[in-house]
């Protein structure tokens, strides 16, 4: 199978796809990061240069002006998931957005004898910050387990929910194993207990359609830079009702009505979740990638990065000695271990030849326990990514091995 002519055309649009000596880079590390458009870094430059002003104080132009570059990239990316501009809150990333949610909602709402369901393949960002709050408040976390090929096992969650807990927290793409979650399912297995569902977005919103409404959550989290926008911005999407009632995350600028010593009052939300000068230039570049990827559809995004998956899944699957982990319809995640072959070392002889690849835990250390492994080699695709990409992966994996014997 071929990939998508309109997707490969796409490769020239990233500058950073080319070594200092102007070979050609093989990025396989899209799940960690991904590399940024042309028209992202434009947006950034000009946000930071040509256009640069303060947002929602000043009364001269300019500033007006970026204040409403900066509003229309919130709506933006709001419509990107399906939700109302009122409804988006910038956070510094994903990781913040499930801190906030954690911080306030969590503070305000579990208590001793509570209960907070995560599972296995969770990323660290969404156990620590509820390991946190649980030490706070006295809640406990219980921990779904996975199905055989690695997805999160809805059936045992819904045996596993009762009217104790409050919280389900769960990554509807694993950033490791790319196996997705049913999240309709799962929302609906939340609230027939009455528990919220927060959905850790990050690898689903680059390369699936997300829709807030239709999947029924009651928060998710995702990242900027995963989105092939800017690093240091995220945003958390949460039901206008429930961040009606959340307490402030932060204190300072931009966040309050009237503030005096005897008394502060609070701006509504988003603003008041979003204290101190904001990240223009980030939100700016964001609303840019929301425009460069829309402008492609993800549902082609989707398809380009499954044949991907597919040519390198049967390709590693004809090799005697590798381990292959979770389903064969990834999304756009393919992570693998080489008998007798630390990923880590695989890694470092990839990059002789341009090839780079994510190696490690993957900030999923439960995980790695249960898979029984230290850690694993882990590629991951993206608009960039071709047929060229894999074959280079698959020659240096062979080198590898002839190396080691």
């Amino acid at each position: 199978m071929s990939t998508a002519p309109d997707i490969i055309s796409r490769k020239k649009d990233f500058p950073g796809l080319v070594t200092v000596s102007g070979d050609e880079w093989h990025y396989l590390d899209t799940a960690a990061t991904a590399q940024k458009p042309q028209e992202v870094i434009d947006a950034v430059a000009n946000a930071l240069g040509r256009d640069y002003a303060t947002v929602h104080r000043g009364v001269y132009s300019r500033s007006a002006e970026m204040t409403l570059a900066y509003e229309a990239a919130r709506r933006k990316v709001a419509g990107f998931v399906g939700g109302k501009e009122e409804e988006i809150v910038f956070t510094r990333g994903a990781t913040e957005a499930i801190n906030l949610v954690a911080a306030t909602w969590g503070a305000a709402n579990l208590a001793q004898g509570d209960r907070i369901l995560l599972s296995v393949l969770e990323h660290h960002s969404n156990i620590v910050p509820w390991q946190l709050i649980a030490e706070r408040t006295g809640a406990q976390i219980d921990v779904c387990p996975l199905t055989e090929d690695g997805r999160i096992d809805l059936d045992a969650a819904e045996e596993m929910l009762d009217e104790r807990h409050k919280l389900v927290a769960f990554a509807h793409v694993s950033n490791v194993l790319g196996s997705h979650i049913d999240a309709r399912r799962a929302a609906d297995l939340a609230h027939a207990v009455g528990a919220k569902i927060l959905l850790d977005g990050c690898q689903a919103v680059p390369r699936l359609a997300v829709d807030v409404a239709a999947l029924d959550c009651d928060f998710y989290a995702f990242s900027a830079h995963k989105l092939y926008g800017p690093t240091g911005i995220g945003a958390l999407w949460a039901r206008s009702e429930i961040l009606d009632a959340m307490p402030p995350y932060q204190g300072g600028g931009s966040m309050i009505d009237r503030v005096t010593f005897e008394r502060t009052t609070y701006a509504p939300p988003p603003q008041r979740f979003e204290a101190g000068t904001p990240a223009i230039s980030e939100a700016i570049g964001f609303g840019a990638a929301v425009d460069y990827v829309s402008s492609i559809g993800l549902d082609a995004i989707e398809r380009h990065e499954n044949v991907l998956v597919g040519q390198l899944r049967d390709a590693l699957r004809g090799m005697n000695d590798v381990s292959l982990f979770g389903p064969d319809d990834a999304a756009g995640i393919v992570s693998f271990a080489l008998d007798g072959i630390h990923p880590h070392d695989l890694g470092t002889i990839l990059d002789e030849a341009n090839v780079a690849i994510r190696a490690g835990h993957h900030c999923a250390q439960p995980l790695m326990d249960h898979l029984g492994v230290p850690a694993t080699a882990r590629a991951s695709f993206g608009i960039y990514s071709d047929a060229d990409d894999v074959a280079a992966l698959l020659s240096g994996i062979e080198r590898t091995k002839r190396i080691f014997g």
